[in-house]
Order: structure tokens, then sequence, then C-alpha cells
């Protein structure tokens, strides 16, 4: 077994070689910024594919669990359907190491297993040939992590309701499903479908992902609540939520005619508020549709679910507990605005996130900072573009460059220091945008990207070659810049008046050499495109403009600019 140094410096050269193959495929000069992380043993084994990991691909889950609410307690099992990529004897699987393996069976049987941390090495008695389907029982319990504060921490909520009835959540976005519940807990593997049976005590109502099949009841004074998931799911994202709710409903009809089953699960005493405050649904619903098309996993419908956390994007159950207030807990969004920053986002993560889904932690940027920018589309859609670009203004004060946009490949990396993968990524992509200078392309560009990779798993890469095919040019040292440094390009500018007119005098600076993203100066209302790049200084002479009435469109680029002297 290595040591944790020895883990550590392995990782470290492994993370290097990931971010040139990553954007160049070659040896070339790169950004070392994660070199002095300290990762752990426990990170990398989460985190790595190895080859454990790659000889299988889970095509369904069966999850059989009771949970008792009193003691905060989970029992059950999981059957793990699978197909053999590569002949091997032994696979690996996650649960967290409180929880406790009763047994692991394979046709019946039980078999071998080696607990590593968090990592489940499952050890058959005869080598699966590739090309082999099987099943495997997991069978489990314990006391799951609870969420110090859901969703940011990982964990069960267990909380009560204003009536004093018991009212529980779970949210495991970055710390993973595994918390909880048996599972090949990496992005990249997403099972076709999934099967969650839950049982709680009667008198109490379990939501969680897809379709409520059927409901049975028990002799020990427990309910069973099944739900069907239709479509490939990442595993953070199944959930369960357990209270008194009511339900209620209505129906969305799509553009082309099609109906749209839209739950609501709230508590009691805020019935007659949801029933008005979801009104607005519909709206953010057909704003995603005019981007994306229609919302991705409309055989299992839509629901909100009232929880005792914020939210999050549980697929087609989404955690809502922002109170029934604009904005995000009544702020954070300019005041002539009336919309739910929860709804509006954890729709947006529908597309991007669920349906649209990254290999990769280190990649989340393409869950946040694309529904970041789409919370932006739909106050495009539902006001003007002026006002979509105050939205973002109103953001950018969020922003604090203090790390890459891309964490660091093969580890469990959930650490954070700020939220520029939301906010600075949005940014991005509206400089994106702007840079390309055509709206048309543009949506095409992210149109295309959804439609490609739809119920699918994806890479940074993957949108960037979609949009070198889409643009006929190569945009690498744009993102190269964007996400794998925390600075920002300054744009280095002089102006000086000659007549009537102000001649430009300006140049990059950037981490990236080569950097050359086109931007606008001048007036607004009728700027000058101007090409930039870091190797020279260039200049343009703009008729008819002085130095007072200069402008940089830093509301439409984000940039930093500095006055030098050339």
């Amino acid at each position: 077994m290595q040591t944790v140094n020895q883990t550590q410096t392995m990782l470290r050269s492994l993370l290097a070689l990931a971010f040139l193959a990553f954007f160049f495929g070659k040896l070339s000069a790169q950004n070392n910024f994660y070199d002095d992380y300290s990762f752990s043993r426990a990170d990398s084994l989460r985190g790595q594919l190895r080859p454990e990991r790659t000889c299988f691909d889970v095509t369904y889950y069966e999850l059989n669990i009771g949970i008792d609410v009193s003691k905060q307690f989970i029992k059950g099992y999981v059957d793990i359907y699978f197909d053999v990529l590569e002949s091997t004897q032994t696979i690996q699987l996650d649960l967290f190491e409180n929880m406790t393996i009763n047994e692991i069976s394979w046709y019946d049987q039980p078999v071998t297993y080696t607990r590593v941390h968090n990592a489940v090495f499952v050890h058959f008695p005869d080598k699966m040939e590739k090309g082999f389907s099987s099943t495997l029982r997991v069978a489990y319990e314990g006391y799951p992590v609870k969420a110090p504060n859901a969703p940011w921490d990982g964990g069960f909520a267990w909380k009560q309701d204003a009536e004093g009835n018991p009212w529980v959540g779970v949210a495991c976005e970055g710390d993973g499903a595994s918390l909880w519940w048996p599972c090949k807990d990496h992005l990249s593997d997403e099972p076709d479908s999934m099967l969650i049976n839950v049982a709680v005590p009667a008198g109490l109502v379990c939501i969680s992902n897809g379709d409520l099949r059927k409901t049975n009841r028990l002799n020990d004074g427990y309910n069973v609540f099944s739900w069907f998931v239709s479509y490939p799911i990442n595993t953070y994202n199944v959930t369960v939520n357990i209270g008194k709710y009511v339900h209620f409903s209505d129906t969305y009809i799509a553009l082309d005619g099609d109906s749209l089953r839209c739950d609501y699960y709230v508590l009691p005493y805020n019935l007659e508020k949801a029933k008005k405050h979801f009104r607005q649904v519909h709206d953010v619903l057909r704003c995603y549709e005019h981007y994306f098309g229609k919302y991705p996993f409309w055989n299992d419908g839509y629901a909100l679910v009232e929880t005792p956390y914020l939210g999050m994007e549980h697929q087609s159950c989404i955690a809502y507990g922002n109170n029934y207030k604009r904005g995000y807990l009544g702020g954070m969004i300019p005041r002539d605005m009336n919309w739910d920053y929860i709804i509006v986002h954890e729709t947006g993560h529908e597309y991007f996130g669920n349906a649209v889904s990254v290999k990769d932690h280190a990649e989340m940027w393409i869950h946040e900072s694309f529904t970041t920018y789409m919370e932006a589309l739909f106050v495009e859609y539902t006001m003007s573009y002026k006002d979509a670009i105050r939205y973002l203004e109103s953001q950018r004060h969020f922003i604090r460059n203090l790390e890459p946009i891309l964490g660091p490949l093969d580890v469990n990396f959930d650490r954070w220091r700020a939220s520029d993968h939301y906010f600075k990524g949005a940014w991005i992509l509206h400089t994106l945008r702007n840079a390309i200078a055509d709206d048309t392309l543009f949506f095409g560009i992210l149109r295309s990207f959804y439609d490609t990779y739809k119920f699918k798993t994806c890479t940074t890469r993957d949108f960037i070659d979609i949009v070198n095919k889409k643009t006929g040019k190569d945009w690498s040292l744009f993102f190269k810049q964007y996400l794998t440094y925390p600075g920002v390009p300054r744009l280095l500018y002089e102006v000086k008046e000659a007549g009537n007119d102000l001649v430009v005098k300006f140049k990059w600076e950037a981490d990236v050499a080569g950097f050359d993203m086109p931007v606008l100066v001048g007036r607004e209302g009728n700027y000058t495109r101007i090409e930039p790049v870091t190797t020279e200084v260039r200049a343009v002479r703009i008729p008819g403009l002085s130095k007072d009435d200069f402008e940089i469109a830093d509301e439409l680029f984000y940039i930093r600019r500095k006055r030098n002297s050339f």
C-alpha cells in the first residue's frame, strides 16, 4: 500500500499531465495552481477512475431501504445491475466507512470485499469476462452523516416542521451519494434508470425522484413508496424527502402542445401560499424551452418539494426551501425583479447538471456556470437584454478570482474557496457571447452542446470542441485563460486625441501567451471592435470621439483595464 505522501506525489504528477492533455494533448506551458494542494488517499480513491471502476458500467440500481426517522437510521439493500467492460475479478463500489455492510452477495452467495476508507473493493470468486452482465446485492445499515448546514454540507437534515412533525431531507452534492447508499459514486457513470423503494413510518410521506409507481402498507407500521426514474441520473441527484406533505399539481403545455405534469409537495400550512407562488414555474419552463427545448425529463414529470434546507437540483424532484420569497431568501436580485431564485436556478439545473452532466467534479462549472447564466437568460426572456446585463452586474461583486474555475482532476474535490464557478463562469459565457458577436451563432452553440450531451456525461473539452467547430476559430487560449488561471486578462490602453478623432493603442496583459480575444471600445451604442493580442501593441483611429467619451465595454466582457503609456 502506498503512503499518503507517495499518493500525493503521484497524484500531483497525474494532475499536471491531465491539465496538459486536457487542453492541448501535448507538453507545453501550464498552470500548476493545485501543485501545493494536499489530497488524501480517500480523495483519490473516490475521484480516480481506477481499473476497478472502468472495468464495469452500472446500468440500473434498485434501492430498497427503510428509514427509522426517530433513530435517524437507515437499513436495506441495493441491487446493482452492471455490464463488464473489461475482464475483472474485482470492482470498486463506494459507501462511507461509518455505514455498516451486512453482506455483499452475487447469485445469492456471499462474496468477499475489502474496505479502504470509503471505497469498497468487491472480490468475485471467478473472473468476469468482457461483455458479461450481472447483478450484485449490497445489504447495509447505519446512521448516515448529518449535514451541519445542508445543502452546503452533505448529509441528512433531520428537522421538524412548524407543527412539530418530522421533516427530513438529504443533499449530497460534492460529498457524494455514498454517504447514504452503496453505489459506484463517480459522475462518469450514470445508470440508465433506477427504482427507489423507501419505507417510512405510517403517517409520513416520502417523495423521491421520478414517478410514483405505487404505495404499499406494511404490517410493522411502515409504508413503502416506490419511485421509478426512467432516465439516466447522476448519483448525487438521488434523494428522499420525508414529511407530512400535501400535494397539488397543474399542467404545463409545451410549444408543441404536449402536456407536462407538474407536482408540488408542500407542508399543509403553506398550501395556499405555494399554489400562488409556484405559478411562476410555467414562465421558467417556457423560457428554458425557448432556448434549449422541452423540459428534459418529460416522462418523469416536474416536481418541487418543500425542504428544510434552501434547495438542490434533485432530478425531477427539486428541493425547494426559499420560503416563498422573491430572489434568494428575499434578496440578491435587483429590487424591480420579482422571481424566485431557487425555482429559476434549480430548474435550470434540470438542463445543465442533470440532463447534461460532467464526468469529473473538477469541471462543475458546466453545471453551475451554465445554470447561473440561464438566470440571466430568464431575465432577458421575460424583461430585456439590458435587464439581463444589469442582473449579471449585480452578481459581479461576488467574484473573487482566488482559484481557477477548473479544479484538480481525479480527486474528490469540493473545496472551492469562493463561488466563481457560478458567477465568474456565467460572466465567462457572457464574455464569449460578446466576443463571438453573433447571438444566433452563440445560442446555436449552447443548444448544440445541450442536444449533443443530453442524458450523457461530458467534459470541458467537449464544449470547447463545439465552440471551435461552430465558429471556425480556435478558442483554446480563451478557455485556458479564463478556466485554468485565477486572474483575468487586463486590457492595457492609451488614448490620444488627433483632431476630431481618437487614437487608441492597446494590448492584452494575460497569463496565457497569445491570448487574443476581441473587445469593444469607443462609445456605447456605437462601439468599435478591436483585436488586442499579448504580443504587440496595436492601434485604431476612432472618428469623432474625444477622451472624455471613450469607454470600454466591460458590461459585455469580464476583463480588467489599465491606462498605459506605450
